[in-house]
C-alpha cells in the first residue's frame, strides 16, 4: 500500500489520468474551448500548446481550422515537440497564440514568460489558466501535496496578472473558474476513496489525508481557485 502511495505522489498526473477522462485541468474540454474563443484562435490561427499533455486541446484547435503545435517534456501525442515552457524549441515572433493550461505554475514564471513573448508575433495573444491562492498563503500541506496540485508555484490573480503585463502583455481580460475547480474536485473525490486508502497505512496515511482535507477546505472556501486570462504581446 505505501509503494501505491509513493507511485501516486511521485507521478500524480499519470494518477489523475488514469481516474479522469479529459484534459487535466478544470473545467475541461469546454473551458479549453472558451479560452481558444477569448484569444480569437480560428482558421488558420498559429497555436502553440505549452504542456499539451495527451493533445486534447490541440484537437479543440484543430477542429476550428487552426495551425495547432504542442510542446511537452514528454509528448504522447505525434503532434508535439520535445520542450518545455521555459525553453520553447520555436523560432521567435512565429505564433499568434499561445496557450499554457495549468503548467505555467509548474514553472520559473518569469523566464516562461519571456519565451511565451519571444515566440509571439507583434499583437498575439497570450491565453493562460492557473491556479491562483486567493488571499495569503497556501494552505500548509507537505511539498508532494503542493506539486501535484499545482500549489507551489500558486500566487494570487492580481500577482500573476501584475507578472504577466511586467513580462511585456497587455492583459485584455480574466475570469474566475472557481466553480470548475470544485466540480474537478468533485470527480476526484467520487473516484478515490482517500480515507478507506490512507486509512490503512498509519501515520503517514493520516498526514497525506490531513493534506488533503486542508487543500479541500480550502478550495471549498475560495482560498484557492483558478483563473484564466488573456494577454497581448507588445513586442
Amino acid at each position: 500500500m505505501a509503494g501505491l502511495l509513493d507511485a501516486a505522489l511521485s507521478n500524480p498526473w499519470g494518477m489523475l489520468d488514469t481516474m479522469l477522462a479529459g484534459p487535466l485541468h478544470p473545467g475541461g474540454t469546454e473551458a479549453t474551448a472558451a479560452l481558444l474563443d477569448r484569444a480569437g484562435v480560428g482558421p488558420s490561427t498559429r497555436l502553440l500548446d505549452v504542456g499539451c499533455g495527451a493533445g486534447d486541446a490541440l484537437s479543440v484547435a484543430r477542429d476550428r481550422g487552426a495551425d495547432a503545435l504542442g510542446i511537452d517534456p514528454e509528448p504522447s501525442t505525434d503532434r508535439a515537440l520535445q520542450g518545455d515552457a521555459m525553453a520553447l524549441p520555436i523560432k521567435g515572433g512565429s505564433v499568434d497564440v499561445l496557450l499554457a493550461e495549468c503548467v505555467l505554475c509548474l514553472t520559473d514564471l518569469d523566464a516562461a514568460l519571456a519565451e511565451a513573448n519571444r515566440v509571439l508575433a507583434d499583437g498575439g495573444r497570450l491565453a493562460l489558466s492557473d491556479v491562483v491562492v486567493v488571499d495569503g498563503d497556501r494552505p500548509d500541506v507537505p511539498d508532494a501535496a503542493a506539486d501535484a496540485l499545482c500549489l507551489t508555484g500558486a500566487r494570487s490573480r492580481d500577482r500573476l496578472t501584475g507578472r504577466v503585463e511586467a513580462a511585456g502583455f497587455t492583459v485584455a481580460d480574466t475570469a474566475n473558474h472557481h466553480d470548475d475547480l470544485l466540480a474537478m474536485r468533485d470527480r476526484v473525490t467520487d473516484r478515490v476513496d482517500y480515507e478507506g486508502l490512507l486509512g490503512m497505512m498509519g501515520e503517514r496515511g493520516q498526514r497525506a489525508l490531513s493534506a488533503i482535507e486542508a487543500i479541500e477546505a480550502a478550495v471549498e472556501a475560495g482560498d484557492i481557485s483558478y483563473v484564466s486570462l488573456v494577454a497581448t504581446a507588445q513586442g
